[in-house]
């Protein structure tokens, strides 16, 4: 009796801690963890596998999902070429692994938006670091825009890969 109870509470402990690994809201795909960077970089953390499996699970399991647009947001330096062009990196660099990961490259988009969308104010510290981020957004399904929208979702679609790294 004691051994099924505590397995009925392992079971439920780890319903919890997978069953709430992710959700999906507003087309965006949200994860308990975070992807993250090294500072003024675009070479990724170890904390950030964890969202990226995540999310490499999402699109394996939900294989409608046919564009995920990988949206890279960066605004802490003064330079908007530089915001740029880190964002785009970053949005490359989870591609990147995503495709190690197993997920096709043909579903995702990477696309960079530099500073031109900030969710909170580039004066404080954690407004900076909210501002800095990677969305997840859900573009297509079965092949077809999510509300007539561009895939793009109006940033820089970062040419290179589709050109050298997926075709």
């Amino acid at each position: 009796m004691r051994k099924t109870f505590f397995l009925v509470v392992f079971c439920i402990g780890i319903l919890n801690i997978y069953g709430q690994a992710y959700t999906i809201e507003n087309n965006q795909i949200k994860t308990k963890n975070t992807v993250q960077f090294i500072a003024n970089d675009f070479k990724l953390t170890e904390a950030s596998i964890d969202a990226l499996n995540i999310i490499a699970t999402v699109l394996k399991e939900k294989t409608y999902i046919s564009t995920l647009r990988i949206e890279g947001h960066y605004g802490l330096n003064n330079n908007e070429k530089t915001n740029q062009d880190l964002s785009e990196k970053r949005a490359l660099e989870v591609c990147n692994q995503l495709i190690v990961l197993g997920v096709d490259c043909k579903r995702l988009l990477p696309v960079g938006f530099g500073s031109t969308k900030p969710i909170a104010t580039n004066t404080t510290d954690e407004g900076k670091k909210q501002n800095e981020r990677i969305v997840f957004v859900v573009a297509a399904i079965r092949n077809k825009a999510i509300g007539g929208m561009s895939l793009d979702g109006g940033g820089k679609t970062i040419a290179a890969y589709t050109e050298t790294t997926c075709h």
